[in-house]
């Protein structure tokens, strides 16, 4: 059991690391505009979050499933933001 507990662990804080990894470059979108982003990575980087989300659904692993719920979020999030700020 307690090496159960240690693996959930490691893939929270990895998770937490990975998905907090994009807020600066939503605070930096937020301050210099999204000029220096492209789509093609956004898009990329969505598809890659759709797939682990798809694979924490599909083994259970609710630490998978909610790094990547969040991630997808912010993706989004980045993905508007740069939209308006080109308008």
């Amino acid at each position: 059991m307690e090496y159960v507990s240690v693996n959930t662990g490691i893939g929270l804080i990895a998770a937490a690391c990975t998905t907090a990894s994009f807020v600066p470059q939503l605070i930096k979108i937020h301050k210099q505009g999204g000029r220096d982003l492209s789509y093609g990575m956004l898009l990329l980087y969505m598809m890659g979050v759709v797939l682990w989300l798809t694979y924490g659904l599909r083994i259970h692993a609710a630490e998978i499933i909610l790094a990547n719920l969040v991630a997808g979020a912010l993706v989004s999030t980045a993905a508007i933001m740069k939209h308006r700020s080109e308008r």
